[in-house]
């Protein structure tokens, strides 16, 4: 019996590994060419805020491709819909080295994400595969652990690109890391699910199923609500690099650091569902935790509104914020998934669709202001954070269905 449980927890330990490696793909997209943004302004003959675009838009084919791939998933099995998406990612990226101007710049990072989100969609659909309902805060916060761990070495591993090789090669880079890890997927991740023949991919059946979902009590109040407090994260990405060089005119070396410090918040955050649900409930702990956030968040737009705060100041509140982000992120996805299993992958993908959808949508809206760095910056997080906690009060009469309850 002990010999068949270690071996159970080493089947798990490898499966939440690669999982991980999959979530992780986003986040080195979008955060290890960071450090290029001054290089790539200088050669593509552009500003810093049209290079922060591009984090946009590879937000807003991140949430397109999941509604894509949601179905594909639940139709197809996991496996095959992987290996279309990331052969095709990797294509993408190895594109971004070759266009000449920012507007062909920016198409290639939308189909990049369009293209790569089917392993962020298809990590999450199975965690609800392989592991009990009770199991998936756990699990996902180990995700997280893993995709949260991911800025701590892509912008340090981006800033090495850029001062040796160029900010082109991190493509290169990326396109390799996507090549890896769909051997992964082919020779060592099992499938978490048979394909279905009764999943329709016609529009009617798909969006008739994508309404049942959304329409979902439990479903849309998490999903909204902590898709606003994540929101923040997508905000402080894009931001950040004008934040940190542009206002405060620390080397990308340096912004490096601060960003690989700042991901310990999101990191830490994340981690500390494991303590908290030991004595409240993962509603309780979202509650609070998106409370503090905006709390947080209101302080630092009044203070940077009034030029109160220095590189420390600003570094102190965001990573309180990050931290916050870290622990809504895991409760949130959790309570929205449970009340789905045969279409676990529609649920992931629409999940997905909102939450980075929203946070994409908010980030370049950061992007658009008349004021620009921190300003940007602090009033899109106060203003996104309030929205998550005003749609979890609004929605608090009647609890979620608890996570032990879909074994």
């Amino acid at each position: 019996m002990t010999e068949a449980t270690d071996r159970s927890k080493r089947q798990n330990f490898f499966l939440v590994l690669i999982l991980g490696g999959l979530n992780a793909i986003t986040p080195f997209s979008i955060d290890m060419y960071l450090p290029g943004f001054p290089g790539i302004a200088r050669d593509l003959h552009t500003s810093m805020g049209n290079v922060a675009l591009s984090v946009s838009t590879y937000f807003l084919g991140f949430a397109l491709g999941q509604i894509l791939y949601g179905p594909l998933l639940d139709r197809f099995g996991r496996k095959s819909p992987l290996y279309i998406g990331m052969s095709l990612y990797i294509l993408a990226s190895l594109g971004c080295i070759v266009f000449p101007s920012i507007s062909w710049l920016l198409a290639a990072r939308f189909f990049q994400a369009l293209t790569g989100c089917v392993a962020s969609v298809a990590a999450i659909a199975m965690v609800r595969d392989f592991f009990p309902a009770k199991e998936n805060v756990r699990i996902i916060s180990l995700l997280v652990l893993v995709l949260g761990a991911s800025p701590l070495l892509a912008p340090t591993a981006g800033s090495f690109v850029v001062i040796t090789l160029g900010w082109r090669w991190i493509f290169v880079v990326l396109a390799l890391l996507g090549f890896i890890m769909l051997l992964v997927t082919i020779f060592f991740l099992p499938e978490g699910h048979a394909p279905d023949p009764s999943m329709s991919l016609k529009p009617g059946p798909i969006i008739k199923g994508f309404r049942t979902i959304l329409l979902t009590r439990q479903f849309y109040k998490y999903a909204l609500a902590g898709s606003f407090s994540f929101a923040g994260l997508f905000v402080y990405v894009a931001g950040s690099p004008a934040i940190f060089m542009e206002d405060f005119g620390v080397s990308p070396g340096v912004y490096g650091g601060i960003f690989a410090f700042l991901s310990i918040g999101f990191i830490g955050g994340s981690q500390l569902n494991h303590l908290l649900s030991r004595k409240w409930t993962n509603e309780e702990v979202l509650r609070a935790i998106i409370a503090i956030q905006a709390v947080t968040a209101l302080a630092y737009f009044i203070g940077v509104y009034n030029h109160w705060y220095g590189l420390i100041g600003n570094i102190v509140f965001l990573f309180v914020i990050l931290l916050c982000t870290g622990l809504s992120y895991p409760n949130a996805a959790a309570i929205a998934m449970i009340p789905f299993s045969k279409n676990a992958g529609s649920a992931s993908a629409l999940l997905g669709c909102i939450q980075i959808g929203i946070g994409g949508l908010i980030s370049a809206g950061a992007g658009i202001l008349h004021v620009k760095g921190s300003l940007a910056v602090a009033v899109t997080m106060a203003l996104s954070s309030a929205t998550g906690l005003v749609i979890l009060l609004a929605g608090r009469a009647g609890k979620a269905q608890p996570l032990a309850s879909n074994g």
